[in-house]
């Protein structure tokens, strides 16, 4: 599934079983809580953080899922084309820093 497809699977899920978007600044906060669930994960399964027993079971694909629900979810709302906008990005980001990170010592 390319992001244009995820983006109308997500406005379609809206549309289905929610009764509407949350507006923007809900979503922010909705964002910020579930890029907090991923930190937590990565610093106590990956990190120096010892990981509590009642964390164990937490799934970090499930958590970056949501991630994604709720960005695709502001793209829509706000009438970006992040399809566009990624594939943009990518581009820019390809001929910026190839270069920087092929010379960037610490990376070998």
């Amino acid at each position: 599934m390319n992001i244009k497809d995820a983006q109308l699977a997500v406005d379609n899920w809206i549309k289905a079983h929610g009764v509407r978007y949350f507006n923007e600044l809900t979503n922010m906060a909705q964002l910020t809580e579930e890029v907090g669930e991923v930190a937590r994960i990565i610093a106590r399964r990956y990190g120096e953080q010892s990981e509590k027993e009642s964390d164990k079971d937490k799934d970090l694909g499930e958590e970056l899922a949501d991630v994604l629900f709720v960005v695709l979810c502001l793209a829509n709302q706000t009438g970006i084309n992040l399809q566009e906008s990624f594939d943009k990005k990518l581009d820019l980001k390809a001929t910026r820093d190839h270069e920087r990170h092929h010379s960037n010592e610490k990376l070998k």
